[in-house]
């Protein structure tokens, strides 16, 4: 059985390994991104700075055939 210490800090290093993974998912849409438009306008890196995985991996998928950034990046219903 852990200790409430123990916990603490097995909890706050799942949360920094998922942090991380977060970080990475959005550094490989960035590079595919840039390889894909060129370089990139200040819009794009606050779209992606905090992205929940969910929305950086929606917007990978729609980087692939997109015509252009704003499409990646559309709100889409439903």
């Amino acid at each position: 059985m852990l200790t409430i210490a123990e916990q603490w800090e097995q909890q706050a290093m799942e949360r920094g390994i998922e942090r991380g993974i977060e970080q990475g998912e959005a550094r490989l849409l960035k590079q595919l991104l840039s390889w894909r438009f060129g370089a990139l306008p200040p819009w794009v890196e606050s779209q992606l700075a905090g992205a929940r995985p969910e929305r950086l991996e929606a917007w990978a998928k729609r980087a692939l055939d997109a015509p252009d950034l704003a499409t990646v990046f559309a709100e889409r219903s439903g």
